[in-house]
């Protein structure tokens, strides 16, 4: 019996590693295995390979190499971003904005905060998942010290209005801070130019390996460690450093810079395609997210009448993996937070799935869903009594 192919649209929950970035690390772990923290010379091998991995991430993001704090994940790095500059500035400031649709890491550092003694504003989103600066503007304090807001949403796409946050805040004495792990090697990033202070990113969400992140933190920007030990990363995060997945994430930046136009182009034609035909094959649903200014290769649609891990559950049986939102909320049945915070109707809100298109999907694979999805709707259309009920009422 041939084993089914798996056709992979869960990039936003991880990507496979890409080739280049196995033949990088593999020499450290092998020959390649010293600390970088020690002197001889396998040491300096390994400081050597950390100091070329942070140089790439620098460049993908228009920063400087000391600017770079590896971590163990987007969720560290997230966490050290708001704790950090929270407890650093804790004596003359104590209140935060974020958004009602971060993702978890961040809702839950802020929620902690506000058990600390912080204050914390959680802005709205419009019905496209957008913030709204003029209540940003109005929600700003004498007494606020950072501003979180992510660059694009890991479920539906949508790309915040990043510049104009960092426009508002430049000459204010508020620290900006964006959760980019989406939006890494699909949106072009210049982290000068954007006036961001701190800038989350994640290995794993551009084809390195899981546990490993990395910090943006500006010149200047003022932060207490999260992890205490040996001092390194400038004291910011201690502990003998993760040199495979460091080199692993350095090749992974230079290859997302390297491919950026040709990535963006390939992940838009594939999603549009995709977006179009359930649209036009399939009734009864709506598109979650801004229509036009999301990450390319996002589509998070709601199939009204259907339950969405049926149809993550029926698709699988196909050999299709999607989403029916984040990782990491998915083991829980509650309607997402997501499209809650948008307005979304309830009934929607069941039947969402996130097709997240990935630097190596290819158009048969999309034509393959394209002809597969109309039926497993169908299918489950019938054992639903609201389409049963509608239908009955057409007659």
């Amino acid at each position: 019996m041939t084993a089914k192919t798996t056709i992979y649209l869960d990039n936003s929950a991880t990507t496979e590693i890409h080739p280049k970035v196995k033949d990088a690390i593999l020499p450290y772990l092998e020959d390649l295995y010293g600390n970088p923290s020690s002197l001889h010379a396998k040491g300096q091998e390994a400081k050597k390979a950390v100091k070329t991995a942070r140089k790439q991430v620098a460049n993908l993001i228009d920063a400087d190499e000391d600017e770079i704090i590896f971590t163990g994940s987007g969720t560290e790095s997230n966490n050290l971003a708001l704790k950090g500059i929270a407890s650093k500035n804790k004596n003359r400031k104590n209140h935060i904005i974020t958004t009602k649709i971060e993702h978890k890491s961040i809702l839950n550092s802020a929620r902690w905060l506000e058990r600390e003694g912080f204050k914390v504003t959680y802005l709205d989103v419009d019905e496209n998942g957008t913030v709204n600066l003029e209540q940003l503007k109005k929600e700003i304090r004498p007494e606020t010290i950072l501003v979180s807001v992510m660059f694009a949403n890991n479920e539906m796409g949508t790309i915040q209005p990043i510049k104009e946050i960092g426009e508002l805040l430049k000459d204010k004495d508020i620290y900006f801070h964006t959760d980019a792990v989406q939006a890494i090697g699909k949106q072009p990033i210049d982290t000068k130019g954007l006036n961001i202070d701190l800038l989350t990113l994640s290995g794993h969400k551009i084809h390195a390996p899981k546990g490993i992140g990395a910090l943006y933190i500006k010149k200047g920007t003022e932060i207490d460690p999260l992890i205490h030990g040996g001092g390194q990363e400038q004291d910011l995060r201690s502990g003998t450093e993760n040199v495979p997945g460091i080199v692993g994430l350095g090749k992974a930046a230079e290859i997302a810079k390297d491919n950026l136009e040709s990535n963006i182009d390939h992940l838009r034609l594939l999603g549009d395609k995709l977006e179009k035909e359930i649209f036009k094959n399939i009734p009864d649903l709506i598109l979650n997210g801004h229509p036009d200014n999301r990450i390319p290769g996002n589509v998070n649609i709601s199939f009204k009448y259907v339950e969405g891990e049926s149809i993550m559950l029926m698709l699988d049986c196909e050999g299709i993996c999607v989403s029916t939102g984040s990782a990491c909320t998915s083991k829980s049945l509650k309607p997402s937070y997501v499209l809650d915070a948008m307005g979304k109707e309830i009934v929607y809100m069941h039947g969402s799935i996130r097709f997240s298109i990935g630097t190596f999907n290819t158009e048969e694979e999309i034509d393959t869903v394209i002809q597969k999805l109309p039926k497993i709707i169908k299918d489950l259309r019938t054992l639903s009594p609201l389409y049963n009920e509608k239908e009955f009422k057409k007659k």
